[in-house]
């Protein structure tokens, strides 16, 4: 203060803005300092409610007071207590993650929502709503008598607004993952109509995704690695069966079929190489697996077509039975090396990772090709008298070319003469055989008719080869020898009358294809 009265200033705070100093008058030093306490109390308050924005975020305004240290305390904790919380629910998110069941760290918040109304509604994750004025009454029901008032104000349980209250309170009671809206503070009425629709779509919705869920974990479809074969195949690998499993080679309407790099066994020694033949345990692709299994006798005690998995397991079974018979008589086919339920591990048909080409991709000579349709001749007429099979399913798709001959693959499909159906079954391999070389320009190559008889033994005449007529004389063969298997399993449980056996005796007089023949 000079001496003409002039107010001095002070130089600018740091703190904000500048503090103006009174100037002197004939007060007493106990009025100005009331005074000056009272103003700054009420420009704290003033600024203390207004030094934050709607996000949360202190501002630095020249116009606020921060000449006090408490008040400049408050605010710094404040932000502190904020950027905690902001870091307490991004650790509560990342520790969640998008399970259903999450933990909340509300309790550990240092500015909890229900104490702080300036926070934004982003930030706030959850509600209470114990004093909402929105939240939606209980809808009024009907008394137990069924009915309210009298006269023209009688309401009955079936009126159409109660109902509509009642039908809109109900929804809640749907699944959790059903989404039925917010409706706090809305007269909604749903009609028996509309409700009725809505909860059935509801049910037959959880249906179908309880559904695809347990198809997903219990089938083994397309790549046919479900939870319970990737357990077989890495229960094989810490065996010892199998070193490692590099990847799916082929894939088909039945199986998949994987390279592997073998291991040790103590019965036997396991390739180099082995391949995992691993069966699809859903039947959308190949429906008519019964048809060749059921009538097997070797099989049929055990099929029941009431669990696909069982059906797989006899599945795989035969195609080890069938190939151990083939390997017996020497023909060319993949060795057995272990079985594992629907898993079944063979040799591998290749070298170095690389399978062997299908007789359809291949591209041979004149001289190699008269080779492959003398062996495959071989190789059937073989199967079908040694190893009393038919293949079922052979064509050029199912025969490799490797090492310069012929190899055979997938006879998990194989019969035995004696099925009611495999002469039929001969056939259709005989024309797909015959028209594959006869396509390749093999002018040694049999006809459909010629190649049949070849195989079969049989002299059935081809006249004008008709082809509905030879195979009509191929179905009447097989009721023939259905009908003398029958009446030789009838001769051992009771004794026949005299008609029975001169019956009998004409049958036998011409005897059946082929006898059972155990493995």
């Amino acid at each position: 203060m000079d001496q003409s009265g002039v107010t001095a200033h002070k130089p600018k705070s740091p703190w904000g803005m500048t503090a103006t100093v009174p100037a002197v008058s004939g007060s007493s030093l106990a009025d100005v300092m009331s005074e000056q306490l009272a103003r700054q109390l009420e420009e704290e308050n003033h600024n203390f409610g207004c030094l934050t924005d709607s996000s949360g975020v202190w501002l630095s305004d020249d116009s606020a007071e921060t000449t006090s240290d408490l008040m400049l305390a408050q605010m710094l904790q404040m932000q502190y207590d904020r950027e905690f919380d902001d870091q307490l629910r991004r650790e509560e998110r990342k520790f969640n993650g998008g399970s259903k069941v999450s933990i909340s760290f509300e309790n550990y918040r240092k500015v909890h929502p229900y104490e702080d109304s300036d926070s934004s509604e982003d930030e706030v994750d959850w509600q209470d709503t114990r004093d909402d004025p929105y939240r939606a009454a209980k809808p009024q029901t009907a008394p137990r008598r069924g009915f309210a008032g009298k006269g023209k104000n009688i309401t009955t349980k079936h009126d159409a607004v109660m109902c509509g209250r009642k039908n809109t309170a109900r929804m809640d009671n749907f699944a959790p993952g059903v989404q039925v809206g917010d409706g706090l503070g809305m007269d909604l009425k749903l009609s028996n109509q509309v409700f009725n629709s809505l909860k059935q779509h509801c049910v037959s919705e959880q249906r179908r995704s309880a559904k695809l869920h347990e198809k997903k974990e219990h089938s083994t479809a397309e790549q046919a690695v479900d939870p319970r074969t990737r357990l077989l195949m890495y229960k094989m690998v810490n065996a010892g069966v199998l070193e490692s499993i590099n990847g799916c080679i082929s894939t088909g309407k039945e199986s998949v079929v994987f390279h592997a790099n073998g291991g040790s066994l103590e019965e036997q020694p396991v390739p180099d190489e082995v391949v995992l033949k691993v069966f699809k345990t859903t039947l959308n692709e190949f429906k008519n697996r019964d048809r060749y299994i059921k009538d097997d006798y070797r099989f049929i005690d055990r099929f029941t077509k009431l669990n696909p998995r069982k059906i797989i397991r006899l599945w795989a079974e035969k195609e080890m039975h069938n190939l151990s018979r083939m390997r017996k008589a020497e023909i060319p086919c993949p060795d057995v090396v272990v079985l594992r339920k629907h898993i079944l591990v063979m040799s591998f048909i290749g070298q170095d990772h690389v399978p062997a080409p299908k007789l359809k991709d291949v591209m041979l000579s004149s001289d190699d090709m008269k080779k492959a349709f003398h062996q495959v001749l071989e190789m059937m007429q073989k199967l079908y008298k040694e190893c009393h099979l038919i293949h079922a399913d052979l064509s050029e798709y199912n025969m490799l070319w490797h090492q310069g001959k012929v190899w055979l693959i997938d006879v998990s499909q194989s019969v035995e003469p004696t099925h009611p159906h495999g002469l039929e079954f001969l056939f259709r391999d005989c024309r797909n055989v015959s028209t594959f070389f006869q396509k390749r320009g093999v002018s040694e190559a049999l006809s459909i008719f010629e190649l049949f008889n070849a195989v079969s033994g049989l002299d059935i005449p081809i006249g004008a080869e008709n082809e509905a007529e030879f195979v009509a004389e191929i179905v009447a063969l097989e009721k023939r020898n259905e009908d003398h298997v029958q009446r030789r399993g009838k001769k051992t449980f009771a004794l026949a009358s005299t008609d029975d056996e001169e019956e009998e005796e004409k049958q036998e007089a011409d005897p059946p294809l082929r006898t059972d023949v155990d493995d």
